[in-house]
Formats: C-alpha cells, sequence, structure tokens
C-alpha cells in the first residue's frame, strides 16, 4: 500500500501543501476549524509526517505538562480533560501528573516535566506556602500558568473563578431562604482557594447578617468522609445552624448523608451548599445547590496564557478571576421551587 503524502491530505482537505504544512508543523497559525479539517484528513489517510524533525528544528516538543492535587477528585478530572481537549485543537500534547495533594511529590513532577522538555506547564499548586519553590524554580525555565489555585510569591499567569464572588453568591442565596446562622466546612487553610472561599464566607455572611461561630468552622480536608465527620459534631453540637456551606461538592456530599442518618430534612431542617458542581451534586438526594465554576473558560485561557507565554508575546503576567454561577437545586430551596418555571 501507497504510503500517504502531504499532498494527498491537502487534495482531501482541499487546500494547499503548505496551507497544511503550516497547520501540522505549528511554523504559522491557521485557524481551528482549518487544523481540524487537516488533522482529520492527515489521521484517515494515515499520515503524520516527520512531526519529530519539525518539533526540533523549532526548538519544540509540542508538549504540555499539567500537574493536579488530585486526579480522583471529579473537580480536577474534569478540568483536566477541558484542558487536554484544548491542547489537542491547537496540535499539543497533554503529559499528566498527579502531586497526591504532596508538594514534595508535586516537586518531583515538575522536576520531570522540566527535564522531558515540555513546552510550558499548566499546574494547580497543592499549598499555597510550600509548593511556591518548586513553582518559581519551574518558571525560572519555562512558561508556567497556574489555574484554581496559585503558590504565594511566585509571578506566572493564573486563572480561575472569583471565590469572593461566589461566596456572595452563596450567601445572599441564603438569606434569602432565611438563613439567620451558618457553619462552614471546608479543608485545612492550606491553598488559595481555601482561604479565598473561608475568607470570602464571614465576609458576606457578616454584610448580610447571618451568624457564625467558631464551633460551627471545620476544617480538615476535601473529602466525603470529612463531610461526615464536620457535619456530625455541628449538627449534633447544642445549637444547630440554619446552614452548612461546604468548600467543595465531596464535603456537602458527605454532609447530606449525615442528615440523612440523624433524620435531619434537607432543606427543611437544614440548608446544604456546595461548591464546583460536580456530576455527582446533580444526582445526590436531595439534588446539591452549588456553585458552577467556568471550566471551560477556565481551559481556554490557561492554554491561551501559556501560549502567548511560549511565543514570547507577552510582557506581563495576568491575573484572571472568572465569574461563578450559583446553581440553585433542591437542598435549599425543595423540589417545588427547584422545579418551578
Amino acid at each position: 500500500m501507497r504510503k500517504a503524502t502531504i499532498r494527498d491530505v491537502a487534495e482531501l482537505a482541499g487546500v494547499s501543501t503548505a496551507t497544511v504544512s503550516r497547520a501540522l508543523s505549528g511554523s504559522r497559525p491557521v485557524s481551528d476549524e482549518l487544523a481540524a479539517t487537516i488533522k482529520r484528513a492527515a489521521d484517515s489517510l494515515g499520515y503524520s509526517g516527520n512531526i519529530i524533525a519539525s518539533s526540533l528544528r523549532r526548538n519544540r516538543t509540542d508538549t504540555v505538562g499539567m500537574v493536579v492535587p488530585s486526579i480522583a477528585n471529579p473537580f480536577f478530572t474534569s478540568l483536566v480533560v477541558n484542558v487536554e481537549h484544548v491542547l489537542a485543537r491547537r496540535g499539543l500534547q497533554l503529559f499528566l501528573c498527579d502531586s497526591r495533594s504532596d508538594p514534595d511529590v508535586e516537586a518531583q513532577r515538575l522536576k520531570s516535566l522540566v527535564s522531558r522538555q515540555v513546552d510550558g506547564i499548566i499546574i494547580s499548586p497543592c499549598h499555597g506556602e510550600l509548593s511556591a519553590e518548586a513553582v518559581r524554580a519551574s518558571a525560572a525555565t519555562l512558561p508556567v500558568v497556574q489555574l484554581d489555585r496559585f503558590a504565594m510569591d511566585t509571578q506566572t499567569d493564573w486563572v480561575g473563578v472569583d471565590d469572593d464572588a461566589a461566596q456572595s453568591l452563596v450567601m445572599e442565596h441564603l438569606s434569602e431562604r432565611g438563613a439567620q446562622s451558618a457553619a462552614f466546612i471546608s479543608s485545612e487553610l492550606t491553598n488559595s482557594s481555601t482561604e479565598l472561599r473561608r475568607a470570602g464566607f464571614f465576609r458576606h455572611a457578616d454584610r448580610m447578617g447571618i451568624e457564625t461561630r467558631d464551633e460551627w468552622t471545620q476544617l480538615g480536608e476535601y473529602s466525603i468522609e470529612w463531610g461526615r465527620t464536620a457535619s456530625n459534631i455541628i449538627l449534633t453540637g447544642k445549637t444547630r445552624p440554619d446552614a452548612l456551606v461546604c468548600a467543595d461538592d465531596l464535603i456537602a456530599l458527605g454532609v447530606l448523608q449525615t442528615c440523612h442518618t440523624l433524620g435531619i430534612d434537607v432543606p427543611g431542617d437544614v440548608l446544604v451548599t456546595g461548591f464546583d458542581n460536580i456530576p455527582f451534586s446533580e444526582l445526590c438526594n436531595p439534588p446539591l445547590t452549588t456553585v458552577g465554576q467556568p471550566q471551560e473558560r477556565i481551559a481556554e485561557e490557561a492554554v491561551r496564557l501559556l501560549d502567548q507565554a511560549m511565543n514570547n508575546s507577552s510582557e506581563s503576567t495576568a491575573h484572571i478571576a472568572l465569574a461563578p454561577e450559583l446553581i440553585v437545586r433542591q437542598s435549599t430551596v425543595g423540589q417545588a421551587a427547584a422545579t418551578a418555571p
């Protein structure tokens, strides 16, 4: 069988051989739609060209590294998928690393990606302080973009959701639902997102006149198990708050389990909110009111910023906080209100 040539790809895609060369080599930009058409033609013919040689000529590997705290967390699973899709449209491949929420492991993963000569790194640091040195070291060698979380005293681009605005939406909604007191359940204050969500909770609770108490603030980890443990402490205390605000959906799922075990009606006896809008949040009983993050936008902006840095087309760092969305479900309004037109 004759081996496919670049001319065959051009004929099938209905473009010139020069356009095919530009699209596959990345030497000059073409539209996403045209790039996708050419890639489909090349794939159908089994044509790859000499991609390695082309990459070496451009001093590029066409690979991007990504490090997340836990690929098992549904939020990061979804975020990785979105980033990979955006990279694929640009003809870039993803090397994924899980730091296991351990700064030492994270530092090893970053060193490995640098040694593999990836063109850039996208990272969600697992720790605000302990991740900083490794992030700075990587950023001194190649372009780095932080997303969702950021390490302290690092000068890189960052993109994520506006956590303070998210907590404002949550507390305003709870106030509208009649809540006069609220608890906050989160992980330990070891990363920027957690710190901002906690600060936003207290700031906007005070603004809305919602009571908070020290014993109603429980810090542990982002897990269903911690949600069960922390909510049991709060809900079996002398005084029960009107609402439990959770820093992520996994915690909130554990809270709902505890409420069911204790015979506490949600939302009749207590209101519950989450954060992230993972798929399980819509499937639990009752479905969870939560904060939705614009993950596709986050992924697109992260890759755009990284591409700018890789092509030396940006002279300053960017800090992009995207608007959140409050997704209201039955855990705060009941079935009738949640399904009302």
